[in-house]
């Protein structure tokens, strides 16, 4: 049985939308942010709640918008949701906990799951490897930081303190109870 599958039958004790994520990506992608904004780290993408954007939503998000503190809560909730369900769908070992999993599920928030599922942090934590994988939501197997630099219209890469300062809480959180 698929780890998601497993999720949803109940059958791992694994949360969706637990406490400690949301309260995580509260404190990562801002509580209150109610009205929507062009968040400048992602090229003006407009954004709302808690890292809330047209490619998770259900609803348009226009820049200016209102969105009540109910519709933020319901929408997070939908969007954690899913995304921690396609998670699942990549991660094969089953011994990770749910720090773990908040950890990944912060990660895949924040740059999108597909990119969280193809990197070296899950292939290790796949491989039973969950230290090394944790580690790597940081730093590359060269020592140096990744998940951490945005890039402009031009190709340039820079190098964000705020993003890495989210990737070592990740590192934290992921290897909390190992």
């Amino acid at each position: 049985m698929s780890l998601r599958n497993r999720i949803i039958a109940g059958t791992i004790s694994l949360v969706l939308g637990s406490s400690t994520l949301m309260a995580f990506l509260g404190k990562w992608e801002g509580e209150g942010q109610n009205v929507v904004y062009a968040d400048k780290l992602a090229r003006g993408l407009p954004t709302v709640c808690a890292g809330i954007t047209r490619h998770t939503s259900p609803y348009p998000v226009i820049v200016g918008d209102y969105w009540s503190p109910a519709r933020c809560a319901e929408v997070e909730k939908l969007v954690v949701r899913k995304g921690q369900l396609a998670l699942a769908d990549c991660l094969t070992n089953p011994d990770i906990n749910q720090d773990t999993f908040d950890a990944l599920s912060s990660h895949g928030h924040n740059v999108g799951v597909p990119s969280t599922c193809a990197s070296r942090a899950v292939g290790l934590i796949n491989a039973g490897r969950i230290a090394e994988g944790c580690h790597a939501l940081a730093w590359g197997a060269d020592g140096r930081a990744v998940w951490a630099y945005v890039t402009d219209a031009k190709g340039r890469k820079t190098f964000v303190p705020g993003l890495h300062k989210r990737r070592l809480d990740e590192v934290k959180l992921c290897g909390a109870s190992l």
